[in-house]
């Protein structure tokens, strides 16, 4: 039954929240679903169709770097338009069409630009959605709501690449594969215009607080921005490990998606929780997990099978805090006037370093792979005193991660 917002009184219950995050979660379970069963064989694919390591780097790294950077524009639009579903929906229908035109690709060149323009799509639609979602978080827990949403998200991206490795089992190849893809992709655009008529205004939903403690963006969201940056840098993109898993015959082409749903599995279960802890612990979870993830890179370059494996492990267990805590503490820090600009701001500097980590580190691949092991490690952990320093700057002012 559709939600009559005009008349709704301002006590709505926590319960309608709830369906809120869970019924855009079950949308992004479809679209990761989608994207992320691409993205678990768009490093190989690219291989095949004649790119080299660098190649599949600037590509994995540039498309983040768009999917991030123009996010700054939509953050902004949808703050000065209040068109939060319409850009959320216009983002999406570009974001999962392209996925499935990958296997019309015959040249490396042709499935890098539908690659980015997925990554446009994504860029355009998250500052949106995540608004919304952070309006629905301030009634039931900023950490909690992020992480649930994260959960319901990494069920699509487990089941993505399961759905990529049983094509490529029964040898299906990698153009059925994406194609196939176009499935979910329609499923999550028909759920999405669904909440679009459920909750036309999501606005509704978010709790108002006694008092203000936060207004616009201050200086411990730009301390925040730099160490988020840094993890970024140092943050390997998986179809850059998928790549050295093919080379190296470390894991099998089955293995590889296999390897990927079974990280977003692992993200299942720790996003929620990271969530529930954040909101009860506060900001310390998050230097927790960057100090345990950064050990990702020496096992995933340099292990065998079974230490890949690991190494994928905690690979995705930072995955899910950046997805989730990121999310949740930024819109603890900004005023919801300043909220799509900030998620702009937060996601074009992630972005940026994002991709001159990604760039350089396919560079290093081909040059000396200990040394981007190195370079991943200490980067991720340069981040950690920028962390703590804003840590303490945010619980001077009170500004905590509890709800």
């Amino acid at each position: 039954m559709k939600l009559n917002f005009k008349t709704i009184p301002a006590n709505i219950p926590k319960r309608a929240a709830y369906k809120f995050v869970i019924l855009i979660g079950i949308v992004s379970l479809f679209a990761d679903m989608t994207y992320e069963g691409a993205r678990s064989i768009t490093g190989p694919y690219l291989a095949i169709l004649g790119a080299n390591a660098a190649i599949v780097g600037f590509v994995a790294g540039f498309g983040e770097l768009i999917g991030y950077v123009l996010r700054l524009a939509s953050g902004y639009i949808a703050d000065r338009t209040g068109k939060y579903w319409t850009i959320t929906i216009i983002g999406y229908i570009l974001n999962l069409l392209a996925v499935p035109l990958l296997a019309l690709a015959g040249h490396w060149w042709e499935a890098a630009v539908l690659i980015i323009l997925e990554r446009m799509g994504r860029a355009i639609r998250v500052p949106s959605r995540d608004v919304m979602l952070s309006q629905a978080g301030q009634r039931i827990g900023l950490g909690w709501a992020f992480g649930l949403h994260e959960a319901l998200d990494q069920t699509g991206a487990m089941i993505g690449p399961l759905i990529v490795a049983t094509v490529l089992y029964f040898k299906g190849g990698y153009q059925h594969s994406f194609a196939i893809l176009l499935i979910p992709a329609l499923l999550a655009l028909s759920i999405l215009l669904l909440a679009r008529r459920l909750y036309p205004h999501p606005e509704k939903l978010e709790k108002k607080p006694e008092k203000l403690e936060v207004k616009g963006i201050t200086f411990p969201f730009w301390l925040y921005l730099a160490g988020a940056s840094l993890i970024a840098a140092g943050y390997a993109d998986f179809p850059l490990m998928a790549y050295h898993f093919q080379k190296t015959e470390v894991l099998s082409t089955v293995w590889i998606p296999a390897s990927y749903s079974i990280a977003m599995g692992v993200n299942i279960l720790t996003a929620p929780l990271f969530g529930h802890y954040y909101d009860k612990k506060g900001f310390f979870i998050l230097i927790f997990v960057t100090i345990i993830s950064s050990l990702f890179a020496p096992l995933v370059f340099l292990g065998d099978f079974k230490m890949a494996l690991m190494g994928i492990i905690l690979w995705s267990i930072g995955v899910g805090a950046h997805e989730s805590l990121m999310r949740a503490i930024v819109a603890n820090m900004v005023s919801i006037d300043k909220r799509g600009l900030a998620y702009g701001i937060f996601n074009t500097g992630y972005g940026i370093f994002w991709f001159l980590g990604s760039f350089l580190m396919g560079i290093l691949y081909d040059i000396s792979i200990p040394k981007l092991v190195i370079f991943s490690m200490v980067i991720q952990l340069l981040a950690v005193p920028l962390l703590w320093m804003v840590m303490l700057k945010i619980n001077q002012k009170g500004v905590r991660g509890k709800s």
